[in-house]
């Protein structure tokens, strides 16, 4: 898959950040020594815990070598390494693991999170937040605009798909069961935009991403554009123009005792 794009992913960075503050926000450590961001692509969520913490060392990991170009630009005095989260291991004992918006591109949890926990110092905190929008009109008209005739021979929807989160009591026993003193809670968020082309490069982004892949240039034109006359259907105009972009997500912090 083509790398991702941090300009396009930064269009809407006030809104993306705001979650990843709230997350940051239910973290009460007062100083940790080591910090580590999961998935921090350009830096946002990154730059957050090197405010908070500024005597931490804060690392960022991310997948994309392109994010982490923009993030160690954004960010000289943080370190950061190209990684596969679920093959990562901490140097040392990790007093915050914290991952915005980036868990929910992996699978098998069950392993994955008490895997995180593992590399927790005593009293140290996982903290996760993930996209719970896969039933959201934005990505079910992702699923139905790839199975059509056109389509389904060169984009395969299961396979494109984010897979749906774990429900909040099996993520709760996960934790528990490594150790772990759990809160969670799950936020909807109203998300104001301009026009349905602004949700579409919200969702190209991230989301339509896998779908796209497998697309030339003159296909992903031809698709993008069935794909947003059924956004302009799903999310119509309110009473001043805008349009309201609905966004849940599953917030998780868990402290090792």
């Amino acid at each position: 898959m083509k790398d991702w794009n941090p300009d396009l992913y930064r269009q809407f960075e006030a809104e993306r950040t705001r979650p990843a503050q709230e997350l940051l926000n239910r973290i009460t450590l007062p100083s940790p020594s080591y910090v580590t961001d999961l998935g921090c692509g350009p830096g946002n969520s990154t730059e957050l815990l090197h405010r908070r913490w500024p005597e931490a060392r804060v690392t960022g990991l991310d997948s994309s070598q392109a994010m982490l170009d923009q993030a160690q630009q954004r960010l000289p005095d943080c370190a950061f390494a190209l990684a596969d989260i679920r093959h990562w291991q901490a140097a040392e004992p990790q007093q915050v693991i914290y991952a915005n918006a980036s868990l929910q591109w992996l699978t098998d949890h069950p392993l994955l999170l008490p895997h995180l926990v593992s590399q927790l110092a005593h009293g140290g905190v996982l903290a996760v937040q993930m996209p719970d929008n896969l039933d959201e009109p934005g990505h079910r008209l992702m699923r139905s605009v790839a199975e059509r005739p056109a389509w389904r021979d060169k984009i395969d929807p299961l396979a494109s798909a984010r897979k749906h989160l774990l429900s909040t009591g099996q993520y709760y026993d996960l934790l528990t069961a490594a150790g772990c003193r759990v809160d969670l809670w799950r936020t909807t968020y109203y998300h104001v935009m301009p026009s349905p082309q602004a949700i579409v490069d919200w969702l190209r982004a991230t989301g339509l991403r896998p779908y796209l892949a497998a697309l030339n240039e003159e296909e992903q034109a031809q698709w993008l554009a069935e794909y947003q006359a059924e956004i302009a259907i799903a999310y119509p105009p309110r009473q001043d123009g805008n349009l309201l972009l609905a966004f849940p997500r599953l917030f998780m912090v868990a402290e090792k005792v």
